[in-house]
Protein backbone atom coordinates (compact mmCIF):
# COMPACT_ATOMS: atom_id res chain seq x y z
CA UNK A 1 0.00 0.00 0.00
CA UNK A 2 1.16 3.61 -0.62
CA UNK A 3 -0.02 6.84 -0.14
CA UNK A 4 -0.85 8.94 -3.29
CA UNK A 5 -1.51 12.25 -4.27
CA UNK A 6 -1.92 14.04 -8.07
CA UNK A 7 -1.89 17.91 -7.76
CA UNK A 8 -1.41 20.72 -10.03
CA UNK A 9 1.92 22.21 -11.38
CA UNK A 10 3.44 24.38 -13.72
CA UNK A 11 4.38 21.39 -16.27
CA UNK A 12 0.50 20.42 -15.46
CA UNK A 13 -0.69 17.38 -13.22
CA UNK A 14 1.62 15.97 -11.53
CA UNK A 15 1.64 13.03 -9.33
CA UNK A 16 3.41 11.17 -6.02
CA UNK A 17 3.38 8.07 -4.26
CA UNK A 18 5.28 7.79 -0.74
CA UNK A 19 5.00 5.08 2.08
CA UNK A 20 3.79 5.21 5.49
CA UNK A 21 7.28 6.54 6.24
CA UNK A 22 6.86 9.62 3.52
CA UNK A 23 9.65 8.08 1.62
CA UNK A 24 8.99 9.06 -1.93
CA UNK A 25 8.49 5.81 -4.30
CA UNK A 26 7.31 6.98 -7.15
CA UNK A 27 6.91 10.33 -9.20
CA UNK A 28 5.15 10.69 -12.72
CA UNK A 29 4.31 13.43 -14.70
CA UNK A 30 0.69 13.16 -15.09
CA UNK A 31 -2.30 11.55 -13.08
CA UNK A 32 -2.49 8.51 -11.23
CA UNK A 33 -2.26 6.06 -14.09
CA UNK A 34 1.03 7.49 -15.47
CA UNK A 35 2.20 6.95 -11.75
CA UNK A 36 1.32 3.41 -11.52
CA UNK A 37 2.66 2.57 -14.12
CA UNK A 38 6.57 3.71 -12.65
CA UNK A 39 5.65 1.25 -9.13
CA UNK A 40 6.75 -1.82 -9.05
CA UNK A 41 4.53 -4.92 -8.93
CA UNK A 42 1.27 -4.95 -7.37
CA UNK A 43 0.57 -1.76 -5.36
CA UNK A 44 -1.98 -0.15 -4.36
CA UNK A 45 -2.29 3.47 -4.08
CA UNK A 46 -4.71 5.10 -1.61
CA UNK A 47 -5.12 8.86 -2.08
CA UNK A 48 -3.86 11.20 1.07
CA UNK A 49 -2.67 14.38 0.99
CA UNK A 50 -1.45 14.22 4.89
CA UNK A 51 1.46 11.57 4.10
CA UNK A 52 2.32 13.32 0.83
CA UNK A 53 2.18 16.73 2.06
CA UNK A 54 5.78 17.03 2.00
CA UNK A 55 6.97 16.20 -1.03
CA UNK A 56 3.89 17.93 -2.80
CA UNK A 57 5.37 21.20 -1.08
CA UNK A 58 8.82 20.48 -2.17
CA UNK A 59 7.58 19.29 -5.82
CA UNK A 60 5.64 22.31 -6.61
CA UNK A 61 8.06 24.77 -5.51
CA UNK A 62 10.63 23.33 -7.72
CA UNK A 63 8.76 23.54 -10.59
CA UNK A 64 7.70 26.94 -9.93
CA UNK A 65 11.43 28.30 -9.54
CA UNK A 66 11.33 28.58 -5.97
CA UNK A 67 12.99 25.63 -4.57
CA UNK A 68 16.59 24.55 -6.24
CA UNK A 69 16.86 20.82 -4.38
CA UNK A 70 14.73 18.74 -2.32
CA UNK A 71 15.37 16.90 0.88
CA UNK A 72 13.08 14.18 0.69
CA UNK A 73 13.55 10.61 1.85
CA UNK A 74 13.66 8.18 -1.03
CA UNK A 75 12.25 4.59 -1.44
CA UNK A 76 12.88 3.73 -4.94
CA UNK A 77 13.36 -0.16 -5.66
CA UNK A 78 15.82 -1.53 -7.93
CA UNK A 79 18.49 -3.80 -8.31
CA UNK A 80 22.01 -3.12 -7.23
CA UNK A 81 22.97 -1.64 -10.41
CA UNK A 82 20.13 0.57 -10.95
CA UNK A 83 20.27 1.98 -7.30
CA UNK A 84 23.95 2.85 -8.39
CA UNK A 85 23.05 4.49 -11.55
CA UNK A 86 20.07 6.23 -9.80
CA UNK A 87 22.70 7.94 -7.07
CA UNK A 88 24.89 8.96 -10.11
CA UNK A 89 21.85 10.88 -11.28
CA UNK A 90 21.24 12.63 -7.96
CA UNK A 91 25.11 13.42 -8.32
CA UNK A 92 24.35 15.91 -11.48
CA UNK A 93 24.51 19.38 -10.90
CA UNK A 94 21.49 21.55 -11.47
CA UNK A 95 22.35 23.31 -14.18
CA UNK A 96 24.23 20.83 -16.48
CA UNK A 97 23.88 17.93 -17.93
CA UNK A 98 25.61 14.61 -18.51
CA UNK A 99 25.73 12.45 -21.53
CA UNK A 100 24.80 8.27 -20.83
CA UNK A 101 28.30 7.45 -21.85
CA UNK A 102 30.11 9.84 -19.38
CA UNK A 103 27.68 8.12 -16.82
CA UNK A 104 29.05 4.88 -18.28
CA UNK A 105 32.29 5.85 -17.79
CA UNK A 106 31.99 7.08 -14.55
CA UNK A 107 30.31 3.69 -13.37
CA UNK A 108 32.21 1.67 -15.13
CA UNK A 109 29.74 0.60 -17.38
CA UNK A 110 27.95 0.71 -20.52
CA UNK A 111 25.86 3.72 -22.05
CA UNK A 112 23.36 1.14 -22.87
CA UNK A 113 22.89 -0.37 -19.40
CA UNK A 114 23.50 3.07 -17.98
CA UNK A 115 20.52 4.36 -20.39
CA UNK A 116 18.16 1.31 -19.68
CA UNK A 117 18.36 1.77 -15.55
CA UNK A 118 17.96 5.71 -16.10
CA UNK A 119 14.44 4.52 -18.21
CA UNK A 120 13.81 2.38 -15.12
CA UNK A 121 13.89 5.21 -12.97
CA UNK A 122 10.21 5.41 -10.56
CA UNK A 123 11.17 9.09 -9.33
CA UNK A 124 11.73 11.20 -11.89
CA UNK A 125 12.33 15.31 -11.16
CA UNK A 126 13.60 14.41 -7.96
CA UNK A 127 16.21 11.75 -8.85
CA UNK A 128 17.44 14.12 -12.15
CA UNK A 129 16.83 11.41 -15.09
CA UNK A 130 15.98 14.44 -17.15
CA UNK A 131 20.07 15.81 -16.64
CA UNK A 132 21.23 13.03 -19.10
CA UNK A 133 21.30 13.53 -22.64
CA UNK A 134 22.65 12.27 -25.73
CA UNK A 135 27.07 11.93 -26.70
CA UNK A 136 25.29 14.55 -29.46
CA UNK A 137 23.50 16.89 -27.13
CA UNK A 138 19.73 15.91 -27.85
CA UNK A 139 17.24 15.22 -25.51
CA UNK A 140 16.60 12.19 -25.76
CA UNK A 141 15.31 8.98 -23.47
CA UNK A 142 12.97 10.98 -21.50
CA UNK A 143 9.64 8.71 -20.83
CA UNK A 144 7.63 12.13 -20.34
CA UNK A 145 8.90 13.61 -23.25
CA UNK A 146 11.61 16.10 -25.05
CA UNK A 147 9.20 18.90 -24.04
CA UNK A 148 8.86 18.57 -20.81
CA UNK A 149 12.57 18.00 -20.68
CA UNK A 150 13.56 20.82 -22.23
CA UNK A 151 11.40 22.95 -20.22
CA UNK A 152 13.09 21.11 -16.70
CA UNK A 153 16.17 21.95 -18.11
CA UNK A 154 15.64 25.70 -18.81
CA UNK A 155 14.09 25.66 -15.45
CA UNK A 156 17.63 24.79 -14.39
CA UNK A 157 19.48 27.28 -16.16
CA UNK A 158 20.78 24.10 -17.90
CA UNK A 159 22.04 24.89 -21.92
CA UNK A 160 20.90 22.40 -24.16
CA UNK A 161 20.53 22.37 -28.04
Amino acid sequence: MLFCSTFDTSFGPFSVAVDETGAVVATAFGELDALLARCRGDVELIADEKHTAKARAQITAYLAGKRRDFDLPLAAQGTAFQQRVWRALREVPRGTTRSYGALAKDLRSSARAVGRANATNPICLIVPCHRVIGADGSLTGFAFGEAIKRRLLALEGATSR
